[in-house]
């Protein structure tokens, strides 16, 4: 169960390793783009292109979609960033339903693990594997596995190693659900939980008057999806990559200084973010030099 590109590469990894997948269970086509043309979920595709037997319900508690995932008669049932689950779901197959998701748990369950994980400026993540039950990624942990994030890995950096490396913990487990060779273990309780909920437009908005390091970590935290902005000049101005300058300024948090040719600098609290990549309401994706190519600042 699983729907996009992060899914896939558990998927296919399962799938190369010889277990059989007797189905899978994505989100229904969505209408996407200007044309509004029905798009089909990453997960889709790839079942599509193998032969997969697929399932796509609205509702998850539908009784024809139950009826259907029962006649598959799976032994275990395994998520992939897919959606809250009811308990006739995945209490369904006899080994049980297994999640993996992108984060050491118990440090940031949630929807967005990834995103906060460098919003936050942690120097590493991982990914864990455990059974579900009732509560939100709190189930019985099985296997886990450490990635270093570097200074300068955006959120979609760390989406690739994570998805890499999660497909190979999945098969881990697997395989030790297949030879009953594991032990779960329930989730340490920590004081300070840090949690990774869903992001949303306001939590995208940079507040220049915050220290550089947190600007930046916000910026690379977003990127490329769903990607921090601020205004200029009346417009939206997206952040896709930047640098930080650790410097004293006195120039005014969210004032701008550049030279109209190679750089566009943002004061904040203790220094100065250069922007790179960036995007203006309207306008294309491009890099700093393009964009003041075509714009008097």
């Amino acid at each position: 169960m699983g729907t996009p590109d992060f899914a896939v590469a558990s998927l296919k990894a399962l799938r190369e390793n010889g277990f059989d997948i007797v189905g899978v269970v994505t989100a229904p086509d969505k209408p996407a783009g200007r044309g509004q043309k029905m798009n089909e979920s990453a997960v889709k595709k790839y079942a599509v292109e193998h032969g997969i037997k697929i399932l796509q319900p609205a509702k998850l508690k539908d009784s024809q979609f139950l009826d259907d995932l029962r006649s598959l008669n799976a032994d275990l049932q395994v998520i992939v960033a897919f959606r809250m689950l009811p308990e006739v779901v995945w209490n369904m197959p006899v080994k049980g339903t297994v999640n993996l998701h992108a984060s050491l748990l118990p440090q940031y369950r949630g929807a967005a693990p990834i995103n906060w994980a460098i919003i936050n400026g942690e120097k590493e993540s991982g990914v864990s594997t455990f059974f579900l039950k009732q509560e939100i990624d709190t189930g019985d942990l099985l296997f886990s596995q450490r990635v270093p994030i570097n200074p300068s890995d955006t959120a979609g950096d760390l989406h690739d190693k994570l998805m890499e490396t999660g497909a190979q913990l999945l098969v881990r487990t697997v395989k030790a659900i297949d030879n009953g060779e594991y032990t779960g273990q329930p989730q340490d309780v920590i004081e300070h939980l840090k949690t990774a909920p869903k992001i949303f437009k306001e939590d995208c908005l940079i507040n220049w008057e915050q220290p550089v390091e947190k600007v930046y970590n916000l910026i690379r935290g977003l990127s490329p999806y769903p990607t921090s902005y601020t205004n200029l000049q009346d417009k939206i101005l997206k952040v896709f990559k930047a640098d930080m300058e650790k410097t004293h300024t006195t120039s005014q948090p969210g004032s701008f200084l550049t030279d109209n040719k190679s750089y566009l600098k943002f004061a904040c609290a203790d220094g100065l973010i250069s922007v790179l990549e960036i995007q203006l309401e309207g306008k294309k994706r491009m890099n700093v030099e393009e964009f003041l190519r075509g714009v008097r600042l």
